[in-house]
């Protein structure tokens, strides 16, 4: 159950992330966007990432051994870049459709995969 939390809130967390750093490049296709000068454009970002860290916090603290969870800190920080690339992934597709995922990519994803099969091994 808390590791099902963990992934769940990680993911919901690094989706406010991935909006709050690669959605102003998207937003920028709104004319009132474009008239934003790039102060508001951090302070918008800020409040999209404020809800990134209402999920991310309680993931870690439900995930993390030390608090009954069942995950060390560097398999949570690996299970988190494995995630944030998963959304990324996601949002580049969906959202940028203009970006073009090649082979040396899926390759970077394969060895990050690599990287969790490792870490999690005993």
């Amino acid at each position: 159950m808390r590791e099902m939390m963990t992934i769940g809130f990680l993911t919901i967390s690094n989706t406010f992330m991935t909006l709050a750093w690669y959605g102003h490049l998207k937003f920028g296709e709104m004319k009132w966007f474009n008239k934003l000068g790039i102060v508001s454009i951090i302070f918008i970002s800020w409040g999209i990432a404020f809800f990134e860290y209402c999920f991310q916090v309680p993931a870690n603290r439900i995930g993390f051994k030390n608090y009954g969870g069942p995950f060390s800190l560097v398999q949570l920080k690996v299970l988190q870049e494995v995630i944030t690339l998963l959304v990324f992934t996601g949002f580049t597709i969906l959202v940028f459709k203009n970006e073009t995922l090649r082979w040396n990519h899926a390759v970077g994803f394969l060895f990050l995969v690599l990287a969790v099969y490792f870490i999690f091994r005993n």
